[in-house]
């Protein structure tokens, strides 16, 4: 991989990446870190990659604009748990515990990312699971498996196998999005597409999904905001 700036008001750092599997140029913006990454087929120039860039520049520069500066999590600060603003404050005990309005977590004020981080990921995997168990029971299929990750561009997949991975930071988002999106996984045991016998799926278990799907397009990108130390 190499790294060429894009000369403008700001200036944008690219990182070129070859792909022989890549069939034509492709450009994506890391919505962890901003980074900008365009991908090339192996018949591609980098010139002509780097003017495909150019053209798009506009659009880059905006959507960097716009993009959700980080939160460093930590005593004090506000992270959203199933929808609702969290206080992080100290405690007694060992354990994390959500209460009203606060997400307490005891212990050393070093130690407060990587616990808050333990106790959402162990709470993602516990309501993903019982969500997939509950539509994969009214889809009438079982899955094989289920994997809690921090992907940066999905929130979710199903493997041809039947495993199912998800996002652990679909957790902070309102309880309807986490539903949805593993309805919509769930829906992948039986129509491996996006056709619209698929669509039919999700309807079927699921129900009306749009204002789901239109919250994680508008407000998904600040889940990737919150920083753990990880």
């Amino acid at each position: 991989m190499t790294t060429r700036v894009l000369q403008g008001h700001p200036d944008i750092s690219v990182t070129l990446r070859r792909s022989t599997r890549a069939k034509r140029i492709t450009l994506r913006i890391s919505q962890l870190d901003g980074r900008v990454t365009l991908t090339l087929p192996k018949d591609v120039t980098e010139s002509a990659a780097l003017g495909f860039a150019e053209e798009k520049g506009p659009w880059i520069r905006k959507h960097l604009a716009g993009r959700v500066q980080g939160v460093a999590v930590a005593l004090g600060q506000h992270v959203p748990v199933a929808g609702q603003p969290r206080q992080i404050v100290s405690g007694t005990g060992r354990a994390v515990r959500l209460e009203e309005g606060h997400l307490i977590v005891p212990g050393d004020d070093a130690a407060v990312p990587r616990k808050a981080l333990g106790f959402l990921k162990t709470l993602a995997r516990n309501r993903l699971a019982a969500a997939s168990d509950h539509f994969a029971a009214r889809l009438g299929r079982s899955y094989s498996g289920i994997s809690i990750r921090d992907t940066r561009s999905r929130w979710g997949s199903c493997s041809s196998a039947g495993r199912l991975m998800y996002s652990w930071r679909l957790i902070m988002a309102p309880p309807a999005v986490l539903d949805y999106v593993a309805a919509h996984e769930v829906a992948h045991l039986s129509q491996m597409n996006h056709s619209s016998a698929f669509w039919a799926e999700v309807t079927r278990i699921h129900g009306p999904y749009e204002a789901q799907r239109r919250w994680l397009r508008t407000d998904g990108n600040a889940l990737h905001g919150y920083r753990f130390g990880d």
